[in-house]
C-alpha cells in the first residue's frame, strides 16, 4: 500500500445523506442552488455550466426531490420544526367526545327550557354514524300534556313543540270539543333515515333529531282525534287540525300536513330547518 493521503473527499451521494438529517442546511442549499441556476439561465444554451457548480446542483436539486417526497411541499415545514402541517378537519363536525350545551346558543335554549317550566334532561352529543347525529339535544320528560314516542329532540324543536301544545293544542282542544287535550300521539323524533324513508336522496331532518311526526290527539273524554281520518273528517276534527297546522307554520321551519302530499296523509311533520316553510 502507498503511504497515507488525507482523507478522503466524501462523494456527493454521502454528503447529500449526511444532509439529510439537517432540514435547515437543505432548504439553504436548495436557495443557493436556485439562485445559481436563475442567474446563469439566460446563459444555458451559450455557455456550459462549470463543473464547480456541478456538484452544488445537484445537491439542491436532490435535497429538493428527496424533501418533497419526505415531507409534501416546503410550506408544510413550519420554522424548520420538521413536523407536518396538522391535517384538515371534515365538512361535517365530530360530535362524539364533544360536551353537549356547550356554546351560549344552546345554553340559551337549555334556559328558556326551563323558565317555561319544561322537564327535561340533556342528552351526549352523538354521532350515529351515516351521517346522522343528536348535537345539544334532549330527552323531553314532562311538557304539561303526556307525549307518546319521543326520543332524541334539538333544543330548538323542543321548546318550540312544548311552546305549540302548551299555547295552540290545548286551547284548540277546549275551543272546538269544550274538554282537555290528555295526550298527544307522535310517530317520534330521531330516525336516522332519507327523506320519505326512501333509498335514495337526502337525509331527512329526523336524521339530526330536528323533527317531530305528530299523529293525533286523545281528549279527555276518550276521543282520538287523529290526522288519518281527522284530516277531512267532521267540521270540528277538520277545524281543530287546521288550526294546529296553521300554528305550526308560525312555530317551525317547517310544516307539512296531508295536504303536502300522499306520504303525510296520517301526520303532521314539524322541523326546524327552513324558514317558515308551510304545506
Amino acid at each position: 500500500m502507498g503511504p497515507r493521503g488525507p482523507a478522503p473527499r466524501l462523494g456527493t451521494g454521502a454528503q447529500l445523506s449526511n444532509k439529510l438529517h439537517r432540514p435547515r442546511e437543505i432548504f439553504d442549499e436548495l436557495k443557493k442552488g436556485i439562485q445559481l441556476v436563475n442567474h446563469f439561465v439566460g446563459n444555458l444554451t451559450a455557455m456550459p455550466i462549470p463543473l464547480f457548480l456541478k456538484p452544488r446542483m445537484l445537491i439542491a436539486t436532490a435535497a429538493a426531490l428527496t424533501l418533497s417526497a419526505c415531507f409534501g411541499a416546503p410550506e408544510v415545514m413550519k420554522g424548520g420544526s420538521g413536523k407536518r402541517a396538522a391535517a384538515g378537519k371534515p365538512n361535517r363536525p365530530q360530535a362524539v367526545g364533544t360536551p353537549s350545551f356547550a356554546n351560549a346558543e344552546a345554553q340559551q335554549c337549555a334556559f328558556e327550557l326551563k323558565q317555561a317550566g319544561v322537564r327535561f334532561t340533556p342528552l351526549p352529543n352523538q354521532d350515529h354514524g351515516g351521517g346522522c347525529s343528536s348535537i345539544d339535544s334532549v330527552k323531553l320528560l314532562d311538557i304539561g300534556t303526556p307525549v307518546s314516542g319521543l326520543g332524541a329532540m334539538t333544543c330548538p324543536l323542543a321548546r318550540n313543540f312544548a311552546a305549540w301544545a302548551q299555547y295552540a293544542v290545548k286551547p284548540a282542544a277546549r275551543k272546538y270539543f269544550g274538554t282537555e287535550v290528555v295526550k298527544i300521539e307522535t310517530f317520534g323524533t330521531y330516525s336516522c333515515r332519507n327523506i320519505y324513508g326512501g333509498r335514495s336522496g337526502r337525509l331527512s331532518q329526523h336524521a339530526y333529531s330536528n323533527a317531530i311526526d305528530i299523529s293525533g290527539f286523545v281528549l279527555a273524554d276518550g276521543r282520538r282525534i287523529m290526522l288519518d281520518g281527522g284530516w277531512k273528517g267532521d267540521r270540528p276534527s277538520q277545524d281543530f287540525l287546521r288550526a294546529l297546522h296553521k300554528s305550526g307554520c308560525r312555530r317551525f321551519g317547517t310544516a307539512l300536513g296531508p295536504d303536502y302530499n300522499a306520504a303525510h296523509y296520517n301526520h303532521f311533520h314539524f322541523d326546524m330547518s327552513g324558514n317558515g316553510y308551510c304545506r
